[in-house]
């Protein structure tokens, strides 16, 4: 029924593209036979619509890999550097939240743990929408920015590296099962901002999968219980990354490719000084308008980076 229900979804806007085109050619053939100029102008608004919605619609054929589909889980961690790179990260946090607005994507930031001066240390974001895992899944890997720093008092230029985790959201029970006895769940005290409630009642959870040593833990929210719920989301999204890591180094063996270690070469380069760059180094795709991209405008990026490894994932 899931698959039926994945299938229809992603029928569904084509049918609506064939009825548009159907009312479209016989708004066209109105117009040409009462010679109505004004008929005319909204065809030609319609098909500039169309031609658009059409160009996404063919682009989504490329996600054919099989969590594509799914919404995504960020994590974003920052690299040494202190408040330089937790500064960098808490700039990728608000570049992908946001894209997922101007993609009308729904981002909800699960947990932040704030740096000590400014920026954040870590944070999990929720991306839900549609191909939501197949658009983001590319950002993952290390991420690099150049400029001149706003914490220095000479104002020199430093380099800060943030690192960007992305799953897909698991459906439990489904891709991943777990036993009962493979986890330990301990409860503990709230720490940081939330007032007395959280000091005086045992409310985060840290969830341990003992079989792969994965420890979750999650404070967020006043209820024990549902902490409890968003730990084990992200732990079941872990281990269907683990398990993905598994096949992607099995076929990489197979085919004698290398795989690239989580804080090892970057994969994308923001420049801010002395000149303006924002460059993916897996697909040599660069754009001048760095200020775009950390403001969310990175289809162009993704869909470059979709475009080289057409063919490659099967």
């Amino acid at each position: 029924m899931l698959k039926l229900a994945d299938l229809k979804g992603k029928a569904q806007p084509w049918r609506e593209m064939e009825a548009k085109i159907a009312e479209l050619a016989a708004l066209v053939d109105l117009g040409i036979e009462e010679g109505d100029r004004s008929l005319e102008e909204e065809a030609r608004c319609e098909i500039d619509g169309l031609a658009s919605r059409l160009d996404e619609l063919e682009f989504q054929l490329a996600f054919q890999g099989e969590y594509d589909a799914r919404d995504a889980i960020l994590a974003l961690h920052a690299g040494a550097g202190g408040t330089e790179s937790q500064d960098w990260a808490e700039m990728l946090l608000r570049m992908y939240l946001r894209w997922a607005e101007r993609r009308g994507y729904r981002a909800e930031v699960l947990e932040v743990t704030a740096g000590e001066e400014a920026g954040i240390k870590t944070a999990v974001v929720e991306v839900a929408g549609e191909y939501a895992y197949g658009w983001l899944k590319s950002e993952h890997g290390v991420h690099r920015l150049v400029r001149l720093s706003p914490f220095d008092a000479d104002h020199a230029r430093h380099t800060s590296f943030a690192l960007v985790e992305v799953l897909p959201q698991a459906e439990e029970e489904v891709d991943i099962k777990i036993a009962p006895e493979d986890l330990r769940i301990d409860v503990f005290r709230a720490s940081g901002p939330g007032g007395q409630h959280m000091q005086k009642t045992s409310t985060a959870v840290r969830v341990t999968h003992l079989p792969t040593k994965l420890v979750v833990s999650y404070q967020s929210e006043r209820s024990q219980l549902q902490n409890k719920e968003i730990a084990l989301k992200i732990l079941h999204a872990r281990l269907l990354e683990l398990e993905l890591e598994k096949k992607a180094e099995e076929r990489n063996r197979l085919k004698g490719e290398h795989v690239a270690a989580g804080w090892g070469n970057q994969i994308r380069s923001y420049v801010l000084h002395p000149y303006k760059m924002a460059k993916d180094h897996r697909t040599g795709y660069e754009t001048s308008d760095a200020a775009a991209v950390l403001d969310g405008d990175l289809d162009e990026l993704l869909k470059a980076y979709q475009r080289s490894q057409m063919g490659r994932e099967s």
